[in-house]
């Protein structure tokens, strides 16, 4: 009996023009996965930045509760209200000897850029020295939001910038209330909310 030859494996035609289909399908999955890494860690990094962002305000939060003051007497004085602490506006304690806040809306502001499309979003509490100030203060608000719209649309965005211009802008902002309300009435300003885009 004769042996049939073993016959050779089949091979791929490859015409002109087309390439093997495996190679395509290497191509498309390898695609695949590039994006979805990309995508991954996208998400990744930005859940990290909310999740330590929520992390750190919940830790300011906390420090700021802990925080106890010395008295004369040598005992420690919770920084939560005592029942001798005058209240603002709101109910926000503040410690005997302390002013009164008055809290100023949020400002909206284009800075002076050349092509004007930067802008700043500021909220501030004002501290006075007693209530007859933060009542002045309240009945000049037309004034005192004037002021300050003209103050704040005068800066760039470099003159705000850095933590040292910031305290400066506070020093400014105290001045120019100086000058509607008259001496010795504005005792601090709060930042309460900036935004600088």
């Amino acid at each position: 009996m004769a042996k049939k030859p073993d016959k050779a494996p089949a091979e791929e035609v490859v015409l002109d023009g087309e390439a093997p289909k495996k190679s395509n399908k290497k191509l498309i999955m390898i695609g695949i996965l590039v994006v979805l890494l990309a995508v991954l860690g996208a998400g990744g990094f930005f859940g990290y930045k909310w999740w330590m962002g929520k992390k750190a305000a919940a830790g300011a939060d906390n420090a700021t509760e802990q925080k106890a003051e010395e008295v004369p007497g040598g005992e420690k004085k919770d920084a939560k209200a005592a029942p001798g602490d005058k209240k603002d506006e709101k109910g926000a304690a503040a410690p005997d000897g302390a002013g009164e806040l008055v809290s100023i809306p949020p400002l909206l502001v284009n800075l002076a850029e050349p092509q004007g499309r930067r802008y700043l979003k500021l909220a501030l509490d004002i501290e006075v020295k007693d209530k007859l100030a933060a009542d002045q203060l309240n009945k000049s608000m037309p004034k005192v939001k004037d002021s300050l719209l003209l103050l704040l649309s005068s800066k760039t965005y470099e003159d705000l910038g850095s933590l040292e211009n910031k305290i400066l802008l506070k020093k400014e902002i105290v001045e120019r209330l100086t000058l509607v309300l008259g001496e010795q009435k504005v005792l601090r300003v709060y930042i309460t909310e900036i935004v600088i885009q």
